[in-house]
């Protein structure tokens, strides 16, 4: 458990439990209606939320950073690849709910994530950033994320094809 204080109050990073999945979910949804941070295009039902909720077990958490007992963003270590060879890879997410960016929240998730990461015996961390999203990619670079290529115009969303930036940091 990590305590700090930004601006927005004490801030309490700490592991999700089923009673936060609405909040993830309202605040994943949210990035669906309004930003390139996820490709996916459709909002996520309360079923699909849960099925994705029980999937994280073992190495891939789930972390939560609530201020006065509300969640207001998330972060998740979530499999690479379901092929074995990748059993000691895994891809970062990042969200935070409007009014909470740009306040250090992000940090703090992406410091106790990569904690959790090392902890769990992962080796490598993989993110993808779409090229546009220049607030993720320095929270990445500032943590030692290297920039190991780019997929050129690999999704489209809100009528635009997008670039994807992918950044990944080995724990040695």
């Amino acid at each position: 458990m990590n305590r700090d204080e930004t601006n927005a109050g004490p801030i309490n990073i700490r592991q999700a439990t089923l009673q936060d999945l609405t909040a993830i979910t309202d605040i994943y949804n949210d990035a669906i209606v309004n930003t390139t941070a996820t490709f996916d295009t459709e909002p996520k039902s309360s079923e699909e939320q849960l099925t994705w909720f029980n999937d994280h077990r073992d190495k891939y958490k789930i972390l939560v950073a609530e201020t006065d007992g509300k969640v207001v963003g998330w972060a998740s270590l979530n499999r690479w690849s379901d092929r074995c060879a990748y059993a000691d890879t895994a891809e970062c997410s990042l969200y935070m709910g409007k009014g909470h960016r740009s306040r250090g929240i992000g940090r703090k998730l992406v410091t106790a994530l990569m904690d959790e990461a090392k902890r769990a015996g992962l080796h490598t961390l993989i993110v993808r950033i779409t090229e546009d999203n220049e607030a993720s990619i320095h929270i990445c670079e500032s943590f030692g994320f290297r920039h190991i290529g780019v997929m050129q115009e690999v999704g489209r969303k809100f009528g635009q094809l997008q670039d994807v930036r992918l950044m990944q940091i080995i724990f040695r």
